[in-house]
């Protein structure tokens, strides 16, 4: 007797981009169908190949491309306020360091969330996360760090939290408290990461607010020891890390990361190959940030054909924050990949799928494969080149989220 296998819904006559191997991340599968139960994929492959299915939903794609939903791996995008005067300011010849010494930048973000209350930061927030679901991205990071102290960084994940609920999206929370060094604790950084440590990390993990520590490694941010401090509690915690690192100069940071198996490092222009090799080892994702590159006009690319021969993997992501990446497209980023660091195209589909999954930790999306959740993209396009070719036109014909 022929066995039949019950699922919710049936993607059918679609092109599929699994991104379910790292050797030929762009093989399209055609005719292809994807059938789903209770969010989940159980079947992603050739129709003619697919075992006997019984659905109560069933989707022409009508020859369309389905890819994974797409995964933003580092964003910045809870915030109040805007620093537009401070990139007139760029444009008129001050640099980020300038402004962050006089007072500005993160600090002036700071100020602004600080004196948001949740439901500000929330009607903020959503247009930005809105603009990137519209693109079809189905998982995004969203960082704190723009608090300082422990009422408005927990205000802040509390807000990213409730926005993936509210927007039908994956969200994967950072504690960045070490992001920059509030005004009350002046010379007194070793002071301020006793809070991170002692009292901010701990209350917000306990609140199971926090997936994973991040902090910002570099001269106008925190030293490699005060960074080791912040590991430390995480893995004390339980909880993965991971880095800004190498992005204005190279503190060795990467190959601190890579020392605690971090998830990710990101930015990473002034990455050296002591770094490179650490992060191979530790199968430490790279976190590249054309968005960033691009807004504050860097002109030293991160080494990416020595990240590529050493196989370390490649993620892209939007950076999205108000002082040097206020990017709401993913789209735009891999486009930004390609012309700007010479990324291939496979390399750019991979770095928003499959490898910003690894970047996250998050095992279950990122790919079209039994187990992972029905999180996917179908898309208008003709060729898979053309998601990372065109700027400022969204292909994207449906997003579904777990199935739906």
């Amino acid at each position: 007797m022929l066995t039949v296998m019950d699922c919710d819904t049936i993607w059918d006559n679609a092109r599929l981009m699994t991104l379910a191997s790292s050797a030929a991340p762009l093989r399209i599968i055609a005719p292809g169908l994807i059938a789903a139960k209770g969010g989940r994929i159980i079947y992603a492959g050739l129709r003619r190949e697919a075992p006997a299915l019984d659905a109560s939903r069933r989707i022409d794609c009508e020859d369309r491309l389905v890819t994974p939903g797409l995964i933003d791996c580092h964003s910045h995008l809870v915030h109040a306020g805007s620093r537009a005067t401070e990139w007139e300011n760029r444009l008129a010849g001050a640099s980020y360091e300038d402004i962050a010494r006089a007072g500005g930048g993160i600090v002036s973000t700071m100020n602004a969330t600080r004196a948001a209350s949740e439901a500000e930061l929330m009607v903020q927030s959503r247009p930005r996360l809105e603009a990137l679901v519209a693109e079809g991205v189905t998982t995004v990071e969203i960082k704190s760090g723009y608090g300082l102290e422990l009422a408005t960084e927990r205000r802040m994940l509390k807000v990213a939290r409730t926005l993936g609920e509210n927007c039908r999206v994956n969200v994967s929370t950072t504690f960045l408290g070490a992001h920059a060094l509030p005004p009350e604790y002046a010379g007194r950084a070793d002071d301020y990461i006793d809070l991170v440590v002692g009292e901010m990390l701990p209350a917000l993990a306990d609140e199971g607010l926090v997936d994973a520590v991040d902090a910002f490694c570099e001269g106008i941010g925190f030293t490699p020891a005060q960074t080791e401090r912040v590991f430390k509690a995480a893995r004390q915690l339980g909880l993965p890390v991971k880095l800004h690192a190498e992005q204005l100069s190279n503190l060795q940071g990467a190959a601190l990361a890579a020392r605690y198996d971090a998830l990710s490092a990101d930015h990473l222009e002034h990455l050296d190959d002591d770094g490179i090799a650490a992060m191979a080892h530790s199968g430490t994702v790279a976190t590249l940030l054309p968005g960033a590159f691009y807004f504050t006009r860097e002109q030293k690319l991160p080494p990416v054909a020595a990240l590529r021969t050493a196989g370390v993997p490649i993620a892209i992501a939007t950076d999205c924050n108000p002082g040097t990446s206020p990017l709401t497209s993913l789209l735009l980023a891999m486009n930004m990949g390609a012309t700007l660091f010479r990324l291939t195209v496979a390399e750019c589909l991979a770095a928003t799928t499959r490898n910003a999954a690894l970047a996250l930790g998050v095992p279950d999306v990122g790919m079209l494969a039994p187990g992972k959740w029905a999180d996917l993209a179908v898309w208008n396009v003709s060729e898979p080149a053309e998601l990372v070719y065109r700027m400022g036109s969204n292909p994207l014909h449906a997003r579904y989220w777990r199935g739906r």
